[in-house]
């Protein structure tokens, strides 16, 4: 069955150019929820002169002409239409809005009404599957719920939050049994179907550990170390070997494991964070210097350096923490040396005001006595706390120092 052929009036009304903005008004209207037939009057913006000059020759009478009252009325940049006599005027009926609309525009009319209330009742399905999945941890759920979410997102958060109710059940069967720890990436696979799914650094990996301090009725651990020595308290280890703190003439007396290692020496030991967790080597009170870079090590094994030194590699990861705090513990006296950029500044800070560690090669006359090597990357931001004459002498040298320099090597080793 072929479908009814639309009057030629039709196509001829919505390919008039100087009508554009009228049917532009009129499918504004349809897309708000307004009935065609509702439509008798339309108020259209920026009318051109000649769509209100053809308007006006179709529509004004010749006693509206006698009378000087014209049926198309305009006001600054605003015209009236009297729509429902221009589709009687052709002989078309209201239900002939939506097609020259749409020919006219060259969009399909939305009704944003019904979306919105479409829309509305996918979020509400979304808060109750939120609420029940998370019946666990009604308060992530409230969280969730009260941060809202884009359309777009509905999806995401409903999955993320099926992986979590699946994580949930998985920690729960854990902490009322004597089955062994699972990993992380363990838990990802076998919840989500992929192993990097709760990895600390996203969304959802942020939501389970909020979960779990939930669970354990704990506020929530800001240190990567506290995040996973919290995962760990019900069955779930993180990281616990894909990196390490490297170790340099590091002496223990203890008599566990990782101290006998230690007092094996032979060169550079990597300590990960097992061995600092499981096994703790009780650290002897040498003190000890920390720096970001393992290039400082190479240069120590180099001249026979023979000091304790460690290097964390950069920015602060669990490991990091959980051996400073280690030394903290011991009452290890802590130095720490990094780069003379934001990177390195920031890390500095970091240490010293948690670990009370004192800063080295890090000051105003390293930076003067090392512009003879300057490094060829330029100065960043630097950090708001940095007193103002170590600020004055590195904005002046305009370049980043790094632990390479020579001035800097001989400075930690002298």
């Amino acid at each position: 069955m072929t479908e009814p052929q639309l009057p030629h009036t039709v196509r001829e009304l919505a390919d008039d150019a100087d009508l554009l903005p009228l049917w532009e008004a009129v499918h504004e209207r349809l897309c708000a929820g307004t009935k065609p037939a509702r439509i008798a009057t339309i108020t259209v913006s920026n009318m051109p002169a000649g769509g209100v000059a053809v308007l006006r020759n179709w529509l004004d009478t010749s006693t509206r002409r006698r009378r000087g009252n014209s049926a198309v009325s305009t006001a600054g940049n605003q015209t009236q239409v009297p729509l429902r006599e221009l589709l009687d005027l052709f002989g078309l009926d209201p239900e002939h809005l939506p097609v020259i609309a749409t020919l006219a525009v060259g969009r399909p009319l939305v009704n944003r009404a019904l979306a919105r209330a479409a829309s509305a009742t996918v979020r509400e399905q979304l808060w109750a599957q939120v609420e029940s999945d998370l019946g666990a941890v009604p308060r992530l759920a409230r969280r969730i719920c009260a941060s809202g979410v884009a359309e777009s997102d509905i999806e995401a958060i409903a999955l993320q939050c099926q992986r979590l109710k699946a994580a949930l059940i998985t920690i729960d069967i854990l902490r009322g049994s004597v089955a062994a720890p699972l990993t992380l990436a363990k838990l990802a696979h076998d919840c989500a179907g992929d192993p990097h799914a709760f990895d600390l650094d996203t969304l959802t990996g942020r939501r389970l550990v909020e979960a779990v301090a939930e669970l354990l009725d704990e506020p929530e651990p800001t240190r990567p170390d506290a995040v996973r020595a919290l995962l760990a308290r019900v069955g779930i280890l993180a990281d616990r070997l894909s990196s390490s703190v490297l170790v340099l003439n590091l002496q223990a007396s203890g008599n566990g494991i990782v101290d006998q290692r230690l007092r094996l020496g032979g060169g550079p030991l990597p300590l990960t964070l097992y061995d600092l967790t499981v096994h703790p080597p009780d650290l002897e009170t040498t003190p000890l210097l920390v720096v970001e870079n393992p290039s400082v090590l190479e240069a120590a094994l180099a001249i026979g350096f023979t000091e304790p030194l460690a290097c964390t590699s950069g920015h602060l990861r669990a490991v990091d923490h959980a051996f400073l705090q280690r030394a903290l513990d011991c009452d290890v006296p802590l130095s720490y040396s990094g780069d003379l950029d934001r990177d390195g500044l920031i890390i500095a800070g970091q240490i010293r005001d948690l670990y009370g560690a004192r800063i080295v090669g890090m000051n105003e006359e390293v930076v003067r006595q090392a512009r003879s090597q300057p490094s060829t990357v330029p100065l960043s931001a630097l950090p708001p706390t940095l007193p103002a004459e170590l600020a004055g002498a590195l904005m002046e040298s305009g370049r980043a120092i790094f632990q390479e320099n020579n001035v800097v090597l001989k400075t930690l080793f002298a």
